[in-house]
Parts: C-alpha cells; sequence; structure tokens
C-alpha cells in the first residue's frame, strides 16, 4: 500500500493572512474564468444551430464538436507533463487563454461548416493547453481555502456565470440583428478583458505555488483509487452529450423556438454555477456519496431533453447544467488530494486526457445514434451514466476520509 494522505493542518480563520492571500488569488482567477467563459460558452450556446444553418447534418455536429473536446481534454495529458516538468505554469497557462481567445471572435468571419470546425476544433486546444497548469495553481491555493471543494467550488461558479451571461448576450444580438457573425464578433469585448485580467494576475501571484506548504513525499505512481475514479469519471463523460447537439435537437424539432436556445443554456449554466458553489462545499464534508447521487440525478437529462416539450425540455436543461458543474467542479476537486503536489498537473493532465477520449467517443455515438433512433440515443445516455455508479461505491469505499481539507486516500499503485 502507497499512502498519499497529506498531513492534517490546524485550522485556520477566514481572516487570517494566508487564507486571505488564497482567497483573493481564487476569485482573481475566478474573475478572469468569467470572461472566458463568457466569450467562448457565449459561441457554443448557438454552435449547433450554426452549424446546421452552414450545412452540417447531426453526426458532424457531433464528430466535431466531440473532436473538439477529445483534443480539449487529450492534449492535457501532454500539458500537465509539460507544466510539471517545465514548473512554468504560467507562460503554459497564458499561451493557452490566447490560442482560445483568439479562435472565438474569429466566428464572425466564417462562411462554411469546415471552417468553423477549424476554430471551434482550435478554441478547445486552447483550453486544453491552459487547464492543468491553471488548474494546479488552484490546487496550491485550496488547501489554504479551506478545502479543494470550496476552491473549486467557488472557481465554477463564477466560470458558470460567465457562462450564463454569455449565451443571453448571444441572444440578444440574435434577436436584433439575426446575425450569426455579429453575435460572434460581440464576443471580443470579454476576449480581450479575459486576456488583460490574466497578464494582472500573472504580474500579481507570479508563484502561487508558494501557497501552499509542503506535503508528504510520495513515490511517483498514482494509487489504484485513481484509475478507478478515472474509469467511472470517463463513463460519465461517454454519456453526457454536448450542449451543441442538444440545441440541434431543439432547433430540429421546433421544440424550442431559435431565440431561446441561447436561453436554456444560459440558464443551465445558471444551475451549473450555483450548483459548483454549493456541492463545493457539500463535497468538502460528504465526499464520494454526493457525487453517487449527483451522478444519478444528471442521468435524467437525457429523456428530459429530447422528448419533453418547452417546459419539460428546459427542466431538462436545467438538469444538464448541474450535470455540467458536477463534471467541472468536484471531479478536479476530487483528482487533487489523490496525488502528490509535484505530480499533480500531470494527474489532472492524465485524468482529462481519458476523460475527453470518452466524451468524444459518445459524442460521436450519440451523434450517430440520434440519425437513427431517439429512443437508441437516450438508452445510451442514462445506461452509460448510471454505470459508473458501481465504481464511484468502490472509491467512496477506499476513501480513507471525504476528500478536500487536504485529507488524502489510500490505494495500492497501479
Amino acid at each position: 500500500m502507497v499512502e498519499t494522505s497529506q498531513p492534517e493542518e490546524p485550522p485556520t480563520s477566514d481572516h487570517s493572512p494566508g487564507r486571505r492571500t488564497a482567497l483573493r488569488f481564487i476569485l482573481l482567477i475566478g474573475v478572469l474564468s468569467f470572461f472566458a467563459d463568457f466569450t467562448y460558452e457565449g459561441a457554443r450556446s448557438v454552435l449547433g444551430p450554426y452549424l446546421a444553418l452552414l450545412g452540417a447534418s447531426a453526426t458532424i455536429v457531433g464528430l466535431v464538436t466531440g473532436f473538439g473536446e477529445l483534443l480539449g481534454y487529450g492534449l492535457r495529458l501532454v500539458s500537465g507533463r509539460w507544466a510539471d516538468a517545465t514548473g512554468k505554469f504560467w507562460p503554459i497557462t497564458i499561451f493557452g487563454y490566447v490560442v482560445q481567445m483568439i479562435s472565438v471572435p474569429l466566428l464572425a468571419f466564417t462562411g462554411s461548416w469546415q471552417m468553423a470546425a477549424v476554430l471551434i476544433i482550435l478554441e478547445r486546444v486552447g483550453k486544453a493547453i491552459r487547464n492543468p497548469p491553471r488548474d494546479v495553481m488552484l490546487s496550491h491555493a485550496a488547501r489554504q481555502a479551506g478545502g479543494y471543494g470550496r476552491a473549486f467550488g467557488i472557481h465554477e461558479a463564477m466560470d458558470q456565470f460567465g457562462a450564463m451571461f454569455g449565451p443571453l448576450v448571444m441572444a440578444v444580438v440574435l434577436a436584433h440583428h439575426r446575425s450569426y457573425h455579429e453575435a460572434f464578433a460581440v464576443l471580443a469585448l470579454p476576449a480581450a478583458i479575459n486576456l488583460t485580467l490574466v497578464f494582472v494576475a500573472r504580474r500579481l501571484y507570479p508563484r502561487p505555488q508558494d501557497l501552499e506548504k509542503a506535503g508528504a513525499v510520495v513515490d511517483g505512481a498514482f494509487p489504484r483509487i485513481y484509475y478507478v475514479y478515472l474509469a467511472g469519471a470517463a463513463l460519465v463523460a461517454a454519456g453526457f452529450a454536448d450542449y451543441p447537439l442538444i440545441a440541434y435537437h431543439f432547433a430540429r424539432t421546433h421544440v424550442v423556438p431559435g431565440e431561446w436556445i441561447a436561453i436554456f443554456y444560459a440558464i443551465a449554466m445558471a444551475v451549473s454555477g450555483t450548483g459548483s458553489l454549493v456541492f463545493g462545499r457539500l463535497f468538502d464534508r460528504f465526499g464520494f456519496r454526493l457525487l453517487i447521487g449527483l451522478t444519478i440525478f444528471s442521468a435524467a437529462f437525457a429523456p428530459l431533453v429530447f422528448l419533453g416539450g418547452f417546459w419539460v425540455a428546459l427542466a431538462g436543461a436545467a438538469v444538464w447544467g448541474l450535470g455540467m458543474g458536477v463534471h467541472e467542479s468536484i471531479i478536479p476537486a476530487a483528482v487533487a488530494p489523490m496525488v502528490s503536489p509535484a505530480r499533480r498537473a500531470s494527474a489532472f493532465g492524465l485524468f482529462t486526457a481519458g476523460y475527453g477520449v470518452f466524451w468524444f467517443l459518445g459524442s460521436a455515438t450519440i451523434g450517430f445514434l440520434y440519425d437513427r433512433s431517439l429512443t437508441a440515443t437516450i438508452a445510451f445516455c442514462v445506461i452509460t451514466e448510471l454505470a459508473a455508479i458501481p465504481l464511484f461505491l468502490w472509491v467512496a469505499h477506499h476513501m480513507t476520509e471525504p476528500t478536500g481539507r487536504g485529507v488524502g486516500t489510500s490505494g495500492t499503485s497501479a
């Protein structure tokens, strides 16, 4: 057995200097992420109908968005190892944000689904580059700020509220101008604000790793519990339909009026952000029991969005948003204490690479099934999501304590 737990630190007040510094860093990263999500989630809220307008089929939408997610997650393996090997967390993070924020406004100049697909995929590549080093910097502040769930929950809440306002702005622009190109051009402003804040954060906090006290030294192997958790998360990813395909369904069936599709996405992101904030704190207390319950509940999104009328589809979008919040906040909060800080970027990178491969396979499968059978599409989503529950139960049983406050896990090295 290889023990990966880190020593418990005495509790500190929210008003202690170290905790205040850590919280300020988390909030600053949250604000810049607000504008990042404002930008790219604003665009993603209408990508399904936009690609359909350019002549893409449901299969193409599934393949484009799924391949984007494949690279967006798979390349994090490279980015994470690069960050661990060089320690250049900020330069890698900045480069990723630049690639991502430039790609979105350029959609205003596309005239074919092939051109749009290149930029959609490039935006995901930018996110892949910057996420592992950014998440590691957040994890260094997490223990000092009160827990991994709290830190990632605060960040993800601000992230998702940006993802709420972006689609709302897109809906307003489309309602007044009926032009996707003008809507994409508007997103240049939040993209510029994001890049400005990234450089401000780099200047104010050049070494976020100094926010975390050195923990126990462990060997280089990840524990078995890490890989079992990865397998469960991969199944969840495979069964979780990407919003562009859901939006494609809304537009094709006319269940949701065109101007409401982006608003549905904004509502989903509001639920996601609120859920991240609440469930991040609860995860520090209850651990994987909470994740298991939320996974079961979020599996209901598929029958709601694909079978329901306007109001049922709205409820489905909200459930989908809750599931997205779980993916983006609890997943990294659970990974962080499983591994040594010295290998955390690699752990995030490997974990999200596997997650992304299955997201791609799932998205492609869901798109393929949707063109042939709605019943098969829903069955695939629900069954695949629920298949993760036995693995999460195993992880919950083998966790030494609820994760989040610097408490680690134990397991056999794989």
